[in-house]
């Protein structure tokens, strides 16, 4: 087999257990999946970071061995996990195609270091990066980075969206957080995007859900997570689905062209486009005509020695805006998140001239 490339396939599909757990549960959940003709690459971890000790931490090198058998049966890519040097080191001797950083991983500049250090003469293997656990782009692309500079090729290297960390309430075990993958796809424009479902939703009924959305947003294809028996999996049971039903969800995902030549295609979206252009050159010019306001509003405040918060005010805002917006086809959560914009931005300003 030569040397796996990425890029050379949309959607990438991606798909195995979480863990390699016994050699029967890995090469059945994978001769399954290979099959049906649906997967382009095998995965499974064999070092698992878990929060706890003593919970399941992966089976270790022997996983890599049932994984070399799944290579040689099947003629398909294999990817795992890698976390340090070591890892690196035994997945490659045992032909792994594909490896991946994982979240617990990308948040340590000293590990990514490590790994970006291993690959410094190793660059027919392709990585993939997950985003760290918390929402920060700048750890994220520092990952990326740290991987260029040692020489590993940009086209070698890919992105992975599993969600991020969250301590409110959501119906997601990581939420999506879309925007911060909009800002890392334009720092790495080139890079491939491959959304995580299982480790987004964290439960069965919501993985095509955000599939489909991922295949939506122009993502480059999907990693997900598969056991011949997921109820009993050791790790991660409630987000991993049978080969039967992940080969059902991919099978359904609609993939979207990322653009057409059809002339009529882009007359429409031309004509939408200066109509976007031309709405958002007058919104920008009423935000500084207010915010203009609100700087004249801090210097009489300053004047008369008044606080620059006054929450009664921000109140009767809120109300007011959210019921004039009703039947507009604004989510009151859209409308709350900009005034809450523009306030802080106004806050910011008046207290710039309280404190001149």
């Amino acid at each position: 087999m030569g040397k796996f490339s990425l890029g050379g396939k949309r959607p990438l599909i991606i798909a195995g257990p979480c863990s390699a757990e016994t050699k029967e549960q890995t090469i059945e959940t994978a001769m399954q999946l290979a099959r049906s003709g649906r997967v382009d690459v095998i995965r499974a971890g064999v070092w698992k970071p878990r929060t706890q000790p003593g919970t399941f931490e992966g089976i270790g090198e022997p996983g890599l061995q049932w994984l070399s058998e799944v290579k040689e049966a099947t003629g398909l890519p294999i990817a795992v996990e890698v976390a340090n040097r070591s890892h690196v080191e035994l997945a490659l001797r045992y032909g792994v195609d594909l490896l991946w950083i994982g979240a617990r991983t990308t948040v340590s500049p000293f590990a990514v270091q490590e790994i970006a250090e291993s690959l410094h003469d190793n660059h027919d293997v392709a990585i993939l990066i997950k985003n760290p656990m918390t929402p920060d782009i700048g750890l994220w692309a520092g990952a990326v980075n740290r991987l260029i500079n040692e020489g590993v090729p940009r086209e070698n290297i890919g992105l992975i969206h599993r969600g991020f960390s969250y301590f409110g309430h959501s119906k997601y075990r990581n939420p999506p957080m879309w925007h911060m993958i909009f800002e890392m796809r334009s720092r790495f424009p080139e890079m491939m995007m491959i959304c995580d479902p299982s480790h987004i939703c964290g439960c069965r009924p919501l993985l095509y859900g955000i599939a489909q959305q991922a295949a939506d947003l122009c993502y480059d294809g999907l990693i997900i997570e598969s056991h011949i028996c997921p109820d009993k999996a050791w790790s991660d049971a409630s987000q991993q689905v049978t080969p039967e039903d992940c080969i059902t969800m991919i099978d359904n995902v609609m993939w979207r062209a990322k653009t057409t030549e059809d002339p009529e295609f882009t007359s429409e979206l031309n004509v939408c486009r200066q109509k976007i252009d031309q709405i958002d050159s007058e919104l920008f010019e009423l935000l500084s005509e207010r915010m203009r306001t609100s700087d004249k509003i801090g210097e009489i405040k300053k004047a008369n020695n008044v606080a620059i918060l006054q929450s009664n005010r921000w109140g009767e805002i809120c109300r007011r805006m959210l019921s004039m917006t009703r039947g507009m086809g604004l989510s009151e959560e859209f409308v709350s998140a900009i005034l809450e914009t523009i306030h802080l931005e106004s806050i910011s300003r008046q207290n710039e001239i309280m404190n001149k």
